[in-house]
């Protein structure tokens, strides 16, 4: 007789199977466009919501909701899928296979960041080998992908990237590896992503929150996103600061973030003498 689990990822394969033709939001696999999807226009209200803060608390335990059992699902049925095939039975781990194919191609939507993005009350403190492990793997997929090399770019490789730095954070949230993770994904939803600028930014912001002393230039990748496609003066000069303060390497990016806070604060000035 089959076990609960077994009849419950049962009914889901069906529904899988049946959202799979059904047209959901036309989206990255990771997080909305910035653009609506024809027949999915977005109100302004809508496009406002995209942090906890604006929303209401039914509204916040709904999304957390989904987020926690698209994790259990797809965890569960990776597990599934390992027991069968384990135990050599072919046919139902085809099964498992098939299911696991439907949900990479189920599209997921973000509907809210503060809710779908990791806490910020995470830290990163000790040394986890499977952690390490896909650490690792994140980094080979980016770099199949076409990580600093433009012409050699895979959206699919980035995609499944990020998804594999996501589950090191969610599996081992104290690995010394998390901040390397948010991290990458900041790089990927900025530079291959389209429209995912304050995705990236708060992937930047996780990295030295979750660890001050971090390696990457997080501060400086976010100063800049916020500077030039954002346009937020401000917080520009905030992180701008940030990098003098707590990113010493590479120089190149202390002279830039120097040269910018004179350039933004002689513009501001100029400006309020025009208006005087």
């Amino acid at each position: 007789m089959y076990s609960k689990a077994v009849r419950t990822l049962s009914v889901a394969l069906l529904n899988v199977c049946m959202i799979a033709v059904i047209p959901a939001c036309n989206i990255d696999r990771l997080s909305p466009d910035s653009h609506a999807p024809r027949g999915l226009a977005a109100s302004p209200s809508d496009l406002g919501a995209v942090g906890v803060t604006e929303a209401d608390t039914q509204e916040v335990d709904l999304v957390e909701g989904v987020v926690t059992h698209r994790a259990l699902y797809h965890g569960n049925l990776k597990r599934l899928h390992a027991y069968y095939q384990q135990r050599g039975y072919a046919m139902k781990e085809q099964w498992a296979v098939l299911e696991l194919e439907g949900l990479e191609r189920v599209a997921s939507c973000m509907y809210l960041m503060d809710a779908e993005i990791p806490s910020e009350n995470l830290r990163a403190e000790e040394r986890i080998e499977e952690a390490d492990a896909l650490h690792e793997k994140g980094r080979e997929l980016m770099k199949r992908g076409g990580y600093g090399v433009p012409v050699l770019y895979r959206q699919d490789l980035m995609v499944q990237a990020a998804k594999v730095f996501k589950e090191l954070i969610e599996r081992f949230p104290t690995s010394d590896k998390i901040d390397d993770a948010a991290f990458y994904c900041g790089e990927i939803h900025k530079e291959y992503l389209k429209g995912q600028e304050m995705i990236a930014v708060k992937w930047y912001e996780r990295a030295w929150t979750w660890d001050p002393k971090t390696p990457h230039p997080a501060r400086f990748q976010a100063a800049v996103v916020y500077d030039f496609r954002l346009h937020d003066r401000d917080r520009a000069l905030e992180l701008y600061h940030g990098v003098i303060n707590h990113e010493p390497m590479p120089k190149s990016n202390v002279r830039f973030a120097s040269r910018r806070i004179h350039q933004l604060t002689a513009s501001t000035e100029v400006t309020r003498a025009g208006v005087q």
